[in-house]
């Protein structure tokens, strides 16, 4: 059964969750600036500190791998921790880690080191952002809250875009050598966050005691439909993000600026509109049938920018590939916790820990195909095509059962 104190708030009660919502939104910009700022200075890192290409690559390795550890961890120990300390605890490592990049390469023997040193800390707060904040918006007595929740990941589409757009801007006007004074401003977010947690209202998910155990939901059917359909939805986005800079600067031969505004930042553009859109229309919306044909678009947008030759036509496939992975974790995630709804923290933490599974499994087998192929990039975005199917099919399978838990809110579906 749902949280007895959220179902039963009154609509006046609902003001003082807007600070919980603000607070979410900020958790998931505050990941973007972890995932996405320390890439744009590879560059920068490779030419002042002498880092090589090879240790630049394990830069982004060792931040997913500590985000997939934090996952897992989370999903055992976050239920007795509770979610404020949980949260405020995620803000406070991403604010150490990004305060700790400005001046710790330059202090240690080995500046390689010191970067490695605040990337794990501040992918431990990006982990624990990743599981923590979907289940708090899931707690807060909002009427819809499958469109709740596609508003709020939307925020991480406009933390990508704000982190290319203001950083490109920034190097530009200021100079990229001042990029340790850039990482301070970053941490703003994150140390203005630390308040908002602490003092903002947060329910319990799920009343002590009712909480599904790991060993239940690996017992369940369901369950592992969707650890599939998250897999997939990592997969079917990162696939095409990870590599969209790269993309556009092979089909359209620009330089690697607008490679990075037309690609990475056109993708994000788009997958935050379509979240925004879901959140404000999605009452309207059968999420079901939403992210069903999302998944064939997504499908699509794979075949057109792999197989149609005309460049514009393959950056416009990566473009819309943003439209439409969008609802894809979002809306798996609001499945779950309909049909699951006494899977608790630990659902939560393993579904994370499944998209960040697919979101390494999709980039490296575009990169893998793409080698094979002769680093034929076009041939290796052939190579996700997968995804987005079997996401459909799960969905299919899975589509009665999430129709029945929204007619029926209180029933419980946990141990079929």
């Amino acid at each position: 059964m749902e949280n007895t104190a959220a179902i039963q708030a009154q609509p006046q009660d609902l003001k003082k969750y807007r600070r919980t919502s603000r607070a979410c939104y900020l958790g998931f910009v505050t990941q973007a600036i972890c995932a996405n700022f320390v890439p744009l200075l590879f560059i920068t890192f490779h030419d002042s500190y002498g880092i090589s290409f090879r240790q630049l690559a394990l830069i982004s390795t060792v931040f997913f791998f500590t985000q997939l550890v934090t996952d897992a961890v989370c999903a055992r120990f976050s239920d007795r921790l509770g979610y404020r300390i949980s949260v405020v605890f995620s803000a406070v490592t991403s604010a150490l880690g990004l305060i700790g990049l400005s001046f710790l390469p330059d202090l240690l023997p080995s500046p390689f080191a010191g970067i490695l040193i605040c990337v794990m800390i501040y992918a431990i707060g990006s982990g624990l952002a990743e599981v923590l904040v979907s289940p708090i918006i899931e707690a807060c007595p909002f009427e819809n809250k499958e469109a709740v929740m596609s508003l709020t990941h939307s925020f991480y589409c406009w933390g990508v875009v704000a982190v290319i757009l203001l950083s490109t801007a920034f190097f530009v006007f200021v100079g990229i050598e001042h990029w340790r004074i850039l990482s301070l401003l970053w941490a703003i977010i994150p140390l203005y966050n630390i308040y908002n947690f602490a003092t903002c209202p947060i329910e319990k998910l799920v009343d002590d005691g009712r909480s599904m155990t790991i060993a239940s939901l690996f017992k369940n059917k369901f369950f592992w439909i969707f650890i599939v359909l998250m897999v997939c939805a990592g997969s079917s986005e990162l696939a095409m993000a990870q590599w969209a800079s790269a993309f556009a600067e092979s089909a359209l031969a620009v330089s690697k600026t607008v490679g990075d505004l037309a690609g990475p930042c056109g993708f994000a553009i788009l997958m935050g509109v379509s979240r925004t859109l879901y959140g404000k229309f999605g009452e309207k919306i059968d999420l079901a049938k939403f992210m069903i044909v999302s998944g064939i678009l997504c499908l699509a947008c794979y075949l057109l920018s792999g197989l149609v030759p005309i460049p514009i036509f393959g950056l416009a496939g990566c473009a819309l590939c943003g439209f439409s992975v969008a609802i894809m974790w979002p809306g798996s995630i609001s499945i779950s916790s309909k049909v699951l709804p006494t899977g608790g923290t630990a659902m939560f933490a393993l579904l994370a820990l499944a998209g960040d599974l697919g979101g390494s499994l999709g980039p490296a087998i575009v990169g893998e195909v793409s080698q094979r192929f002769g680093e034929n990039l076009r041939a290796g975005v052939l190579g996700g095509i997968g995804f987005p199917v079997v996401l459909v099919f799960c969905v299919l399978l899975v589509r009665k059962q999430y129709r029945t838990s929204r007619e029926n809110s209180f029933g419980e579906f946990s141990e079929n």
